[in-house]
């Protein structure tokens, strides 16, 4: 073959320099850094800190019991009373992220009245997973704490002015 392997992408009238160009980009060697540090170790609770909102939500969900993606929408609007409500779209997004990290696990579906499959997935809390929320709620309550320390001292007639 001559020429660069990806010759072919190359458009009309693209020859010569562009060519050459491409062609000794492709035989040197790519050097890439990677940070390997983390890579062996296992990852401690507070590396998933702070967790993004929806992340929170869910786990929070889970930490009742093994429930599917709309049983999770539910609990969480329930829960909040409708302020917060979890779309189809960021539910199954935060999910996938979730079970990649292994802070949840799929435990198999749903089954029906007549104990057929449904097509409704479970979801748990991962031990692991209870170790972040704990991890990310305690992170909470300190930033909280500290708050309402600094506004006590910004207004020390309780709030009221």
């Amino acid at each position: 073959m001559t020429g660069p392997p990806f010759r072919h992408i190359l458009p009309a009238g693209l020859g010569g320099r562009a060519q050459g160009l491409l062609t000794r980009a492709a035989s040197r060697p790519i050097i890439s850094s990677i940070d390997t540090s983390t890579m062996d170790s296992p990852r401690t609770p507070g590396s998933f800190l702070p967790l993004p909102d929806a992340e929170l939500e869910i786990l929070i969900a889970l930490a009742d019991g093994e429930a599917h993606g709309y049983a999770i929408m539910r609990a969480v609007a329930e829960r909040t009373e409708g302020r917060r409500r979890l779309g189809p779209g960021t539910l199954y997004t935060a999910l996938k992220r979730l079970l990649a990290a292994r802070l949840i696990e799929e435990v198999g579906a749903s089954r029906d009245a007549g104990g057929e499959e449904a097509r409704r997935r479970l979801y748990r809390l991962s031990h692991f997973g209870s170790r972040v929320l704990k991890a990310e709620l305690d992170r909470l309550s300190t930033l909280v704490r500290h708050g309402r320390r600094r506004l006590h001292i910004l207004l020390p007639s309780g709030g009221r002015s």
